[in-house]
């Protein structure tokens, strides 16, 4: 089960979070994708459109923090990833930076 969680924005807008397999590297534990919508239906509803079909939110155990708030409101598409910081296996010295969408799906494909 993917580990996920939401935060509604003071605009009404919500902010989703989800930690799901990476389709580019199935060997790691996976990556944390996040999107910027209307709601949380809508949220999910972006990632399904782009091929992600079985993507589902319960609950809310792994919300995003406020630095992850900060870094999808501030990119342009509103839906980016990176690999989910637990499989990062060196020192946290250096953060992994937060990349499009369209290169997660790039490395699927290829």
């Amino acid at each position: 089960m993917a580990a996920g969680g939401f935060c509604k924005l003071p605009n009404g807008r919500v902010v989703v979070a989800l930690n799901l397999p990476s389709p580019a590297h199935p060997d790691s534990s996976g990556v944390r994708v996040l999107v910027h919508a209307q709601n949380r239906a809508r949220a999910l509803t972006r990632l399904r459109n782009l091929g992600l079909r079985a993507v589902y939110l319960r609950g809310n155990g792994a919300p995003p923090t406020p630095d992850e708030i900060t870094a999808v409101l501030h990119h342009p598409d509103g839906l980016i990833w990176r690999v989910a910081q637990d499989t990062v296996l060196t020192p946290v010295t250096v953060p992994e930076l937060w990349r499009p969408i369209r290169s997660l799906l790039r490395g699927a494909a290829a």
